[in-house]
């Protein structure tokens, strides 16, 4: 019988060739639509995965208390990870990692640019990054090592084994040992560095990440095996508070490959994050595999005073209503079957520009799993789009058909136009949030924030610049086609540095306030170009403006300050500072922030960033001389530079990739 069907279903797509071609198209291509959303989605849910720890790998988080909302941060105390190996039994292991940063890696007269972090003794035991050479448990143990990604190591050295014990300069100022060669990290690790250097090195540099009162790196526990991570939340829940009186934290621990997509939290409780595009993508995918087989449905069922008779004369000569079902189902299935294989062809064909746009390295491959899901998909989308037709079309009466009295009844009429209304309900629901998806976008981009981020670079002040950084800005701003320069401690996206440790007159005692914390040089508002609204600037003109302050409008509002300018604020209890100025408010976080209340405080010593602002069409020309120049005062550094403009965009990246696919899926679902 399977031989006859599938002969019937053969000869009759031969017949039909225009039919067959608008559902091969339809169905192919929702089904290529189908398969590489779920390529993504299982690619997102694979994401910090691969470690061998996964199931007890955790990030310790804070909920900080704050006078207007609980603010929620990966950022911890220094001390946090080797307190909590030393006094939890249940941690395991502990390690600690700061922020991302860029180097100059130098081997004689190569010089190779690095982005690394400092990171704790522990963190090859916590994290499966495959060390190739050297030894998981002595790689970053003593402060002068440095571990390398094979693609440096061989850049440097020609191969990973010749580079173990060799020596490189820091910045052409710190030897260093390498120690250990890593693979080259994972596309499905959300962690990218090129480097490692001992936290404790950067500890003993900085007297900050020794105190139990300040925040900045991150801390990565594994507990030990059996244990109720529950009961560990509650044990070290107040475990800061213990050690800092006046501490606002809850410390608890999150699920290390969680943050990837559940990585936001609104006042103190998880709010979603990516996770929220997964489920999208996954409604898109549903939808247009819905669309497709109504369309299916709607043609097959068009078609149906053409195949009456042969209904007709079917059950005549004894065929049942059983046998036309399976004949019908499997006309579809054999549809279904071909559209399935022009899919793999399509996804296989636009599977490079997808990653383009996505930014991700998903290949096809064929493994069990994903053949097994595909055939699912390609057998339910099959038997979904036939059913319809197979049940309508087995239900002609063959007396009425061979006497060409065949009516369409009105339910039947109505089933059809429901199944077209529908049809066209998701397509129109699809373009009205493509369209909403690309204005906001759209929206952010083109957002007034407060201050002129395009043609504003920024990079680090490192090397001789930062012990001549006044002479070097001084000829930055002689250069063509620079309008001003300056430096800042911060790089007006995100929180960067911030504090609550201000008191003014009329503070409650009892409300803790997060202030962000901007150190500048002079010049730096002119240069970025944010608005007073009363007071004056840093200026040279009054002598050492060091003991002034200025605020932002958020901060003198949550302050209750009504005419700040001459008041005065202690800051840590160390420093006596004069109001001399308010800014007007300007985003320096995400759009789905407020602003937040901030200072900008006269510090050019740690205002480590250089901050300048090139003339409109002259970009090239000004980067070029700039380069110069950098390289004048630093010989054989990278020069790595950042647009602010680009920085801000990176933090809708994801939306924008959104934007870009939603876009591309709607116009297939419309087709």
């Amino acid at each position: 019988m399977f031989r006859h069907i599938f002969t019937l279903a053969l000869r009759n797509i031969s017949r039909q060739k225009g039919s067959f071609l608008i559902n091969l198209i339809g169905l192919s291509t929702g089904l290529a639509c189908a398969l590489i959303i779920f390529l993504w989605v299982n690619d997102e849910l694979q994401v910090d995965k691969f470690h061998a720890k996964e199931d007890r790998l955790y990030q310790l988080m804070e909920h900080q208390d704050y006078a207007d909302a609980v603010m929620t941060t990966t950022s911890t105390p220094g001390p946090l990870a080797q307190a909590l190996k030393e006094e939890i039994p249940e941690i395991e292991h502990a390690a600690t990692l700061t922020w991302p940063n860029r180097y100059t890696l130098s081997l004689e007269d190569k010089n190779i640019g690095a982005t690394g972090y400092y990171a704790g003794s522990d963190f090859f035991q916590l994290l499966s990054f495959s060390l190739i050479e050297g030894q998981v448990e002595h790689a970053l143990a003593e402060i002068n090592n440095i571990v390398l990604s094979r693609e440096k190591a061989e850049a440097l050295f020609g191969s990973a084994p010749a580079a173990m014990g060799e020596t490189i300069e820091l910045d052409h100022e710190e030897p260093l040992t390498i120690a250990g060669v890593f693979e080259d990290i994972s596309a499905q690790s959300s962690l990218r560095f090129d480097m490692l250097l001992p936290f404790e090195k950067m500890q003993q540099q900085q007297e900050w990440l020794r105190s139990w009162g300040s925040n900045g790196p991150r801390t990565i526990a594994t507990l030990a095996p059996g244990t109720d991570a529950i009961a560990v939340n509650e044990k070290i829940k107040d475990f800061i508070k213990d050690r800092n009186e006046q501490s606002n934290v809850t410390l608890f621990l999150q699920p290390y490959a969680d943050r990837y997509l559940y990585g936001r939290y609104k006042d103190g409780i998880q709010a979603g994050g990516r996770i929220e595009y997964v489920r999208l993508f996954s409604i898109i995918a549903i939808f247009i595999l819905i669309i497709a087989c109504i369309n299916f449905m709607n043609l097959s069922t068009a078609r149906a005073t053409r195949r009456a008779k042969e209904v007709g004369v079917k059950k005549t000569v004894g065929a049942d209503r059983k046998f036309l079902i399976s004949q019908f189902l499997g006309e579809s299935l054999l549809i279904t079957g071909f559209s399935a294989l022009l899919a793999v062809f399509l996804v296989w064909v636009f599977l490079p520009n997808f990653n383009l746009i996505t930014d991700k390295e998903i290949a096809l491959h064929l493994s069990p799993e994903m053949i097994a899901g595909f055939l699912a998909i390609t057998l339910i989308t099959g038997l979904l789009a036939g059913s319809y037709p197979a049940l309508y079309l087995s239900s002609f009466d063959p007396g009425t058909v061979l006497k060409g009295e065949l009516r369409t009844s009105l339910g039947e009429l109505w089933a059809r136009r429901g199944l077209v209304i529908f049809q066209f309900s998701l397509s129109v629901f699809l373009i009205v949030a493509v369209s909403v998806v690309y204005r906001q976008v759209q929206f952010v981009q083109n957002k007034n924030l407060g201050y002129e981020k395009d043609n504003l670079l920024f990079f680090a002040g490192n090397g001789r610049i930062e012990e001549q950084k006044d002479a070097f800005i001084n000829e930055a701003k002689r250069l063509p086609g620079i309008a001003n320069a300056s430096s800042i401690g911060h790089t007006l996206i995100g929180r960067n540095n911030n504090t609550s440790g201000l008191t003014w007159e009329g503070k409650d005692p009892d409300k803790i306030t997060l202030f962000e914390n901007i150190r500048t040089d002079y010049d730096l508002l002119e240069t970025i170009g944010v608005e007073m609204v009363s007071g004056r600037d840093f200026s040279r003109e009054f002598g050492s403006d060091t003991s002034k302050i200025i605020f932002n409008e958020a901060a003198i509002k949550i302050m209750g300050l009504e005419d700040p300018i001459g008041q005065r604020i202690r800051l840590w209890d160390e420093y006596d500072l004069e109001i001399i100025g308010v800014v007007k408010d300007f985003h320096f976080q995400s759009l789905h922030s407020e602003v937040n209340p901030l200072f900008f405080w006269l510090s050019p010593k740690n205002a480590w960033n250089i901050m300048v602002r090139i003339e409109a069409g002259q970009e090239a020309e000004a980067i070029a001389s700039l380069k110069d120049l950098y390289n004048t005062y630093n010989p054989g550094f990278s020069f790595d530079y950042d647009f602010a403009d680009d920085q801000y965009a990176l933090q809708y990246a994801a939306e924008q990739r959104v934007s870009k696919l939603s876009r591309y899926f709607a116009g297939f679902a419309i087709l």
